[in-house]
């Protein structure tokens, strides 16, 4: 079975590649760490005219109709580049939360003005106990006449400060729910919370008695656990997609430091111990790069051994990304953990994502589960 990337993949993957070398270089994601939005809408207006906003998003509905593999090719760049903006919120979350529960008015309405960057999007998914199984939502949502009242606290939700439309997990008489809510209607408030990386955005989403309508449900009352269970799937590959983007920065960066950079009057890329943590690192994102290639594939295709291939990729490249990143610094000396040096910025990415959507921890829980349900 050959797992290469196709002629057009390969060209997606440099034009993207291409695009972030000349639009986003390290300069810019400092300079959206003080701006009140956090990114750029020119910058994303432009990817929205190359298509990348609706990569997964069909034909029909004004995308490119193309796989999971092609998104985590483009996340992969956007996490080389540290790209500080709502893709991974707007394209993953929101888009590929519509596609797989949405109704055909929602996906009519929401899904062009996505792939066109009319509309941002995201998901609120985790509440007070930081736990990602959809079984511990706490929020709740009761009928209102012809609609529905949402309450509850959010945590973490990604973007939400220039999201147009969030989907909200709420437990209402019929089972576990999803709905779409506006974050800037009465009865929501927002709150910044500041993480590690500052070139993403979280807030605190507090929702306070909120009407929605009865077209605010994303598919039937009482079916939202599957819905979610594969957008979490999904989520994680692709944002372990980010992370091997930001591994994979971090070991070009190193290899590059190690040629030019003189001890004793020769490269410290000719000591034994400097080449050998290269060559690991190089093992590590190899590693990575197919774990994650491999679970985007079988989601996509509906695999057998899908599920564990998301929960393989994920708790494995958040453990490996954190080691590629740590050991670059440490190749680097004395330069790599200063502000001025732009390696902390690659580091902060993968660290941030570690978490979400499960770490290795909550995902080898999942492999257990699987393993043991299936004697």
């Amino acid at each position: 079975m050959n797992f290469s990337f196709s002629e057009d993949q390969v060209l997606l993957r440099n034009s993207v590649r291409s695009f972030l070398d000349e639009h986003c270089r390290p300069a810019h994601p400092r300079a959206m760490m003080d701006d009140a939005r956090g990114y750029d809408p020119a910058l994303w207006n432009e990817m929205a005219k190359l298509g990348w906003l609706g990569l997964p998003v069909p034909e029909q509905h004004g995308g490119a109709g193309l796989g999971l593999v092609e998104l985590c090719i483009a996340i992969e760049e956007l996490g080389r580049a540290a790209y500080p903006g709502p893709y991974l919120a707007t394209v993953v979350l929101g888009g590929l939360g519509l596609l797989l529960g949405g109704s055909a008015a929602q996906k009519d309405r929401w899904l062009p003005a996505i792939a066109s960057g009319e509309k941002r999007a995201s998901a609120a998914l985790m509440e007070d106990a930081l736990d990602w199984d959809p079984a511990s939502t706490a929020a709740t949502a009761v009928t209102a006449g012809d609609g529905w009242t949402i309450s509850g606290v959010k945590r973490f939700v990604p973007w939400a400060h220039v999201a147009d439309i969030v989907l909200v997990p709420a437990r209402s008489p019929e089972g576990l729910s999803l709905f779409l809510v506006d974050p800037k209607q009465a009865g929501v408030a927002l709150r910044r919370m500041v993480g590690i990386d500052l070139c993403s955005r979280w807030s605190e989403m507090r929702i306070e008695s909120v009407r929605v309508g009865a077209d605010a449900v994303v598919g039937q009352p009482g079916t939202a656990g599957p819905v979610l269970e594969s957008l979490l799937r999904r989520a994680a590959v692709c944002a372990s997609a980010e992370m091997l983007g930001a591994a994979r920065r971090c070991l070009d960066m190193s290899v590059e430091y190690a040629k030019v950079r003189e001890q004793f009057g020769q490269p410290i890329g000719s000591f034994q111990a400097i080449r050998h943590r290269c060559a690991e690192m190089l093992l590590e994102v190899e590693n990575s790069h197919s774990a994650v290639y491999y679970a985007a594939w079988a989601l996509e295709a509906g695999a057998e051994d899908a599920a564990v291939a998301a929960s393989i990729c994920k708790s494995y490249v958040s453990e490996s990304a954190r080691r590629v990143c740590g050991d670059s610094i440490q190749v680097h000396g004395g330069i790599g953990f200063t502000w001025e040096y732009d390696l902390h910025l690659y580091m902060k990415r993968a660290k941030a994502l570690e978490p979400l959507f499960g770490d290795a921890e909550f995902h080898r829980e999942l492999i257990t589960r699987h393993v043991v349900g299936a004697r």
